[in-house]
């Protein structure tokens, strides 16, 4: 098996380049963004207030905050530090002097800016995009947004422009401000929820109420549904739907034995899922109310189902299926057709886990400890690879366990949960580039397996 450089996941998905470097007895890769000088070069000007009291200056602040680490964070901009930006807040085209921000030290291509004011109790902004480089025609779009004053609403504004700026800059691919991460939260005495957060990590709440021990949510391509597993009375494990329309349970039918892993397809015609109802875990797909299931495996140790959205007619899993090559049994990543034909190994050794599907189809992210077993000592990483030619990537090195990756909808971001000393207790939610690069750590300890909307 070799690593991979891949190509792109779309237009503009980071180029990598692997470099090796040799510590202790082992060689580990590290990945260097190789986009740097293709970036386009933007400035975000901080936005001018038009209304002089306190609430808009809050507003503003929020704005201009939120808009900024939004557009740093796209993985597409070379954004220019506020440290050398022009010290000015041009409110309306009349007011920018282009060859000021097209200048050195700034040097940008394109500079967002524009002016935000309250009026009648309502968040009102106006944001420009202008091409530095053609001041004749310099306008690239302008947008205004009027909602009910809030500094809430002020960060929700400050996603939507720079969801428009990302899709205008970035090849017509949506961005992911406003796209959502759910997760599993710690909640005291043994209890476990499923939390729901922006993708940044604000606005962490809880969603289900249930109790007991809840995991593995999936959301639902159209974003209305959720599916999870929890402990439901001396039933054990079972699968459940909440409705993010009512805030509510939606009955599913129960099963004999463990239940869960649930995986949407990108229809959102069909579930798969693990389950022990005939004496051990297989892989089970039904349609989204769980009324007609059927079994696709056979092999008593198949788990962490997950669809090829770019197809539908594949599912990768988790198997701990005994083979020549692998008598004991230790899990390994596999594909196979959405029927449970055409099964394909893909990992020739250590321990594999939770694999997740890129959104073009190209790659599948996964949890891998490759120097697994006594006296091979090695950490739990996450890793990509390419299904057409097995090259794989390997994204953390170093920071602990990690486990749970899930794609932004752009195919430009992982987040993934990563413990710094092991302990399940200290599990946090990160996300990072595809490349590896641009970690950010999004929850405080107690939080676990991530799931990133479609959308």
């Amino acid at each position: 098996m070799r690593h991979l450089l891949p190509g792109r996941t779309s237009a503009l998905l980071l180029a990598i380049t692997l470099t090796c470097a040799a510590h202790a007895q082992d060689d580990v890769l590290h990945l260097e963004g190789s986009r740097g000088a293709d970036r386009i070069r933007l400035a975000a000007a901080d936005f001018k207030p038009t209304s002089t009291d306190a609430a808009t200056q809050a507003d503003k602040h929020v704005f201009d905050t939120t808009l900024y680490a939004d557009l740093n964070t796209a993985g597409i901009f070379d954004l220019v530090s506020k440290s050398i930006a022009p010290q000015t807040t041009p409110g309306f085209p009349a007011e920018i002097n282009l060859g000021q921000w097209s200048a050195a030290p700034a040097s940008a291509s394109m500079v967002t800016f524009g002016n935000v004011a309250i009026q009648d109790g309502r968040l009102v902004i106006n944001g420009f995009l202008d091409d530095a480089k053609n001041p004749q025609f310099p306008q690239v779009f302008a947008k205004q947004y009027s909602e009910q004053a809030s500094e809430e609403m002020a960060r929700q504004i400050a996603h939507r422009f720079a969801d428009e700026i990302i899709f205008r800059l970035g090849g017509g691919v949506a961005g992911i401000a406003e796209s959502k991460i759910y997760y599993v939260k710690m909640t005291g005495g043994g209890n476990k929820e499923i939390w729901e957060m922006d993708y940044d990590g604000d606005n962490q709440h809880a969603l289900t109420h249930e109790g007991s021990v809840s995991i593995s949510p999936r959301v639902s391509p159209d974003n209305n549904r959720l599916a999870f597993s929890s402990i439901t009375g001396n039933q054990g494990f079972q699968l459940k739907m909440y409705s993010l329309l009512t805030g509510k349970t939606i009955f599913f039918p129960p099963a004999a034995g463990t239940n869960g892993a649930p995986a949407w397809s990108a229809a959102g015609d069909k579930l798969a899922f693990s389950s022990s109802r005939t004496g051990h875990s297989e892989i089970w797909v039904s349609d989204p109310e769980g009324r007609v299931a059927k079994k696709i495996t056979n092999f008593g140790a198949d788990t962490s189902p997950t669809w090829n959205p770019k197809t539908g007619s594949q599912i990768g899993f988790i198997s701990g299926r005994k083979s020549a090559s692998n008598p004991v049994g230790i899990p390994q990543l596999y594909i196979m057709d959405s029927d449970g034909s055409g099964v394909q190994r893909m990992t020739d050794g250590g321990y594999a886990s939770s694999p997740s599907w890129s959104p073009n189809g190209q790659f599948i992210a996964f949890a891998w400890e490759r120097k697994y077993g006594p006296g091979a000592p090695g950490g739990q990483d996450i890793y990509v690879m390419e299904v057409a030619t097995l090259k794989y990537v390997q994204l953390t090195v170093g920071i602990g366990r990690c486990d749970f990756p899930t794609w932004s909808p752009d195919g430009r971001h992982l987040a993934f949960a990563n413990s710094p000393n092991g302990r399940a207790s200290d599990t946090r939610i990160m996300t990072m580039l595809i490349d590896g690069t641009q970690k950010h750590v999004l929850t405080g300890p107690g939080s676990d397996m991530p799931n990133w909307s479609w959308k």
